[in-house]
């Protein structure tokens, strides 16, 4: 009989390392809710400003909760974790620029800034100085991962193989991840929960917050995926398909430059056209813009666009 278990935050880790031991073995078929932490490691409270980014330092990794040992994973299988539900742990949510980080270069961003979102209601993150703009939330876990079979420790910074960092929008409540397994009991670990994240997080942060997730795992032995695959819930970004959308595009050779100004030229449209400042904009795309690849196969030129759901704004 499969069996519910719970694992809170008070201890994390903020490495990918195979040698970690699991505080929790399960079954295939259970139930796991987690505690998570916010990718700040609760740095930042509702009254942080931007001041308070340099004072923080280096990121040093995102606190995860786990691992988690699955009774009878072994590589070569794929470990299918269910979102059974997520809610927010916290009140309000923030989202930091800094220079060097994102996909704007450095000579771009004039200087750090933290936006802290007020999410207390449930449906909206609310930004604290503006009362025009709510975007609807559709909260997910940015980091759902195995451990590597590669020995030592690893950033959760980038995506792997076996999931970590992947930053996907749509693994919302009721979809379902297939991820790779590469050692024994695969060894899940889950954090850097989003209220709400536009497809791309143009900013390298959404709108960060702390969360309970509960997942149900099931295995698939020996299906050999090579990267993670997912099945979602239902049409991709129903909480913002309810209005009209304004895009902007970039051709050229390069997707990663392509990418890079259709932001710039969103930045553009908000701060002309709504009358965000630049942090604002960049903010706001981060969050609530889906970059898209719109066609690859016009060489020599390939087109990205950039795509704002116009129902964040407030009437």
């Amino acid at each position: 009989m499969s069996q519910h278990h719970e694992l809170n935050a008070d201890t994390v880790h903020k490495t990918w390392d195979n040698s970690i031991e699991a505080r929790l073995t399960i079954d295939a078929g259970d139930t796991v809710t987690f505690d998570t932490r916010d990718a700040a490691d609760l740095y930042y409270s509702p009254d942080s400003l931007s001041e308070d980014i340099e004072k923080r330092g280096p990121f040093v990794g995102h606190p995860l909760t786990g691992p988690v040992y699955i009774r009878d994973a072994a590589p070569g299988d794929v470990l299918a974790i269910e979102v059974r539900a997520m809610e927010f742990a916290s009140p309000f949510g923030w989202t930091a620029v800094r220079k060097g980080r994102g996909l704007l270069p450095e000579a771009d961003v004039p200087g750090p800034y933290l936006q802290i979102w007020d999410i207390t209601d449930g449906t909206h993150a609310r930004m604290r100085q503006r009362s025009d703009i709510a975007v609807p939330v559709d909260p997910f876990a940015g980091i759902m991962g195995n451990a590597l079979a590669l020995d030592g420790a690893h950033s959760t910074m980038p995506p792997r193989e076996t999931g970590g960092n992947m930053d996907n929008k749509h693994l919302t409540a009721g979809s379902t991840l297939f991820l790779p397994v590469q050692v024994p009991g695969a060894l899940f670990s889950t954090g850097d929960a989003h209220a709400a994240q536009g497809d791309g997080e143009c900013c390298v942060t959404a709108v960060e917050t702390c969360s309970r997730i509960t997942l149900k795992f099931d295995l698939l032995h020996q299906k050999n995926f090579a990267e993670p695959q997912l099945r979602t819930h239902g049409p991709l970004c129903a909480s913002t398909n309810t209005d009209s959308y304004y895009a902007t595009t970039a051709q050229g050779p390069d997707l990663f430059a392509n990418s890079q100004q259709a932001i710039r030229y969103m930045i553009e449209h908000l701060m002309a056209e709504r009358g965000l400042s630049w942090h604002e904009a960049y903010v706001l795309c981060s969050v609530a813009v889906d970059l898209k690849i719109s066609e690859v196969v016009d060489a020599p030129n390939w087109l990205v666009s950039a795509f704002l759901p116009e129902c964040v704004f407030v009437v």
